[in-house]
């Protein structure tokens, strides 16, 4: 394959993974005309485009609209290791939140974000952005912080070079500043979030860790700044990852 011929297919696949992930919470139908509103890209090549996700069971068609197809589903079963982090886990993230009465999230790194892979809501807890399957960036959250802390040299680097956007109002720019957090995080196994991934929310995360040393995911408790107390609860928190990264698969 040429130099061109590799270009247009990789234009091709990205345009085919923005118009699965046009897809929002909430959304189960959606025109031709949204979808290309949503990814920026012309009608005509979305609605080709739509018709070849169509013929390979990605989306399914319904009266002039389309929604995700069962053959997504199908491949995200296959993500076998996933699911049983999160069956395994959620006895625990369950325990931790009704001994806290906040969120407890379990939390992959991806990139340079974290994807949610479990969400237990607490009722005592502010509404949160954070969604299952959701993603955010590593370095606004706890357990991003509880990650990458416990990351190889060029996972942290990957992230600081793609840069560090303001998210919250104490969200951490500088590289430097956030580096030396980590190596304390590294050094307690326990990472805070004081309003660097929205106003008024606190967070506290511990990482789960594999037999070499390395994060596998992260847990996590998020409240109200002015309710929870980092220091009575980050005991819990830590607790909870120890025990799972003894016990999951």
């Amino acid at each position: 394959m040429c130099a061109a011929e590799r270009d247009a297919a990789g234009l091709t696949a990205a345009r085919l993974t923005a118009l699965l992930s046009a897809f929002r919470p909430g959304d189960e139908f959606l025109g031709v005309s949204e979808l290309a509103r949503r990814t920026g890209m012309p009608k005509s090549s979305a609605h080709r485009l739509t018709g070849h996700l169509v013929h390979e069971g990605l989306l399914e068609r319904e009266a002039g609209t389309v929604r995700l197809g069962i053959r997504l589903f199908e491949i995200g079963q296959l993500a076998a290791a996933r699911r049983g982090l999160v069956d395994a886990a959620r006895p625990y993230l369950a325990d931790l939140r009704e001994a806290t009465r906040n969120t407890v999230h379990l939390a992959v790194l991806e990139g340079t974000e974290v994807v949610y892979l479990d969400i237990v809501r607490g009722p005592d807890a502010p509404e949160l952005p954070s969604r299952i399957g959701g993603r955010f960036p590593a370095h606004a959250t706890a357990v991003g912080k509880a990650i990458l802390a416990h990351s190889p040299g060029p996972v942290l680097q990957a992230v600081i070079s793609a840069g560090l956007p303001r998210i919250g109002p104490r969200t951490l720019t500088a590289p430097g500043l956030l580096r030396r957090q980590l190596s304390k995080v590294c050094e307690e196994g326990i990472a805070y979030e004081r309003e660097e991934s929205g106003t008024g929310v606190i967070c506290v995360a511990s990482p789960m860790l594999d037999r070499s040393g390395r994060a596998r995911a992260a847990v996590s408790i998020s409240g109200w700044s002015n309710r929870v107390r980092a220091g009575r609860v980050a005991p819990a928190v830590r607790t909870t990852a120890l025990t799972l990264s003894r016990t999951l698969p």
